[in-house]
């Protein structure tokens, strides 16, 4: 899943600044000229920006990552009718805020006689439209940066989740992998070499991330980033035909599920959900904006039948058994471990796309305060500490469904269900919004208030508890 916006940071090196950085800027640079901020273009069809397919390809890519491979475990958690049925309304909801957001960006453009805004600019310029917020107003722009530092930075922890639960079982079940892909019924492939354990595998594939970070401009990384969409794709193909061939029968699985999991329901499938920050970027890049809408339904319509789907189909497969990933329930053979394989090449890839948002925010304001001898060392060791932090909160919850929950509940409900009602009402509370807009609004920010305290507190309740757990067992061995 990425998250992104425009940036052009500050020359006085200000943490939060009015723009944020964007992976359409590296793997779609604007031509040549001056810069973006300098360029006075219409917004419709007067400059050279991405095509229809272009962006719902980017719109598409923004949405699928790992948070559809941890749907099953959701849909367990909710329960195969309300699972399914959640994820459906949850969908509806998002892509109705990310509609919310592109209006209220289009309504500050128009007014403030701009070509576009990021969503921290248009959070800031909503405060400044209630005079009772005008003088804080920049605080809106701060809170949406570092809500999108938070989110960014927690992808990069579950990357490394991911990669070290993957990687570790397709090793241990390396001398025993076979041409036979028969269904086991089991949380992981069966261990037969035991290994070491999954967070020492984090700390294996660190140096070669932090190497990866130090890549001084995403365009190098482009042609690996195609490479990686492509074996990502062709992995999920081979997830789908494999769930649809192996769904047991009877099915007797609760079609509801218990009421302390749905929080971690909530957690996983806004995580999934949370691609409102492409929507903007997406939109100010494309060659004709006006078509953007479109853009936005179908690529969402899409996204979401395909969540509904894995989710229900990967849990109809593997039932109880289903783990953090559908991919750690695939059997022993080398199909599916070449699977496992290809999609952690993508998302290491991937690790640098979402890496690049928290990094271009912070890095300037720091290389700013020292002299210009300094700042490429510095950068580099900065890119290196941030990295570092991820791995490390990484090995604290090595978690897989619990880190996405919690990332999800954390930060990804404010920037998809929180913001962006708040928004609307803030851009037209002088335009007559009718009283059952309003209503609607409170609502859908409520829930999202509600699901980030219920799925935080659950998802670090069941951290707690696991890691309690695994002490209990360690010291029962010895």
């Amino acid at each position: 899943m990425m998250t992104s916006s425009d940036v052009d940071v500050r020359a006085d090196g200000s943490l939060f600044s009015d723009q944020n950085p964007s992976e359409m800027d590296a793997l779609c640079p604007s031509p040549p000229g001056p810069s973006r901020p300098q360029r006075n273009y219409e917004r419709i069809g007067e400059r050279t920006g991405t095509s229809f397919c272009q962006t719902l390809i980017h719109l598409l890519k923004g949405n699928i990552g790992t948070g559809l491979l941890g749907l099953p475990l959701a849909v367990k958690n909710a329960g195969l009718v309300v699972g399914p049925v959640s994820l459906l309304i949850m969908g509806v909801i998002a892509v109705h805020c990310m509609r919310l957001l592109v209006t209220c960006s289009h309504h500050f453009c128009a007014k403030m006689n701009r070509p576009s805004m990021t969503y921290g600019e248009v959070m800031q310029y909503g405060m400044e439209n209630v005079s009772w917020l005008r003088r804080h107003s920049h605080w809106g722009r701060w809170t949406v940066n570092l809500f999108l530092i938070i989110t960014q930075l927690g992808f990069c922890c579950v990357y490394f989740v991911f990669l070290s639960d993957n990687v570790k079982q397709v090793v241990e079940a390396a001398n025993a992998t076979t041409f036979s892909c028969q269904i086991n019924f089991t949380n992981q492939t069966q261990v037969l070499v035991p290994s070491f354990d999954s967070r020492l595998y984090m700390l294996c594939f660190l140096p070669f991330i932090i190497l990866l970070v130090f890549t001084p401009n995403l365009k190098y990384l482009a042609p690996l980033s195609l490479v990686a969409n492509l074996v990502m794709t062709a992995s999920l193909v081979l997830i789908y035909i494999y769930s649809l061939t192996h769904i047991p029968t009877p099915i007797n699985l609760p079609k509801v599920g218990r009421a302390k999991d749905y929080p971690l329901f909530f957690g996983t499938a806004i995580f999934a959900f949370e691609g409102i920050g492409v929507v903007l970027p997406l939109e100010n890049e494309m060659q004709r904006p006006h078509s953007f809408t479109l853009v936005l339904f179908l690529g969402m319509g899409i996204v979401t039948f395909l969540y509904i789907s894995l989710g229900t189909i990967g849990y109809l497969c593997f039932g109880e058994h289903i783990g953090g990933s559908i991919t750690l329930n695939l059997p022993n053979c080398w199909t599916y471990q070449a699977v496992k394989l290809l999609y952690s090449f993508g998302i290491f890839i991937t690790f640098a796309l979402q890496f690049y948002v928290p990094a271009e925010i912070l890095i300037p304001s720091v290389v700013a305060r020292v002299s210009e001898r300094w700042e490429k060392t510095v950068d580099l060791l900065f890119r290196t500490i941030l990295v570092i932090f991820t791995c490390a909160l990484a090995i604290l919850i090595p978690e897989l469904d619990l880190v996405i929950s919690l990332v999800g509940s954390v930060s990804s409900s404010f920037l998809a269900l929180i913001f962006p009602p708040i928004l609307q009402l803030l851009a037209f509370h002088t335009e007559g919004l009718s009283p059952l807009v309003t209503i609607k609004n409170l609502i859908i920010s409520m829930v999202g208030l509600i699901g980030f305290l219920t799925g935080t507190y659950i998802a670090i309740e069941e951290i707690i508890a696991r890691n309690g757990l695994k002490h209990e067992e360690t010291f029962s061995t010895y």
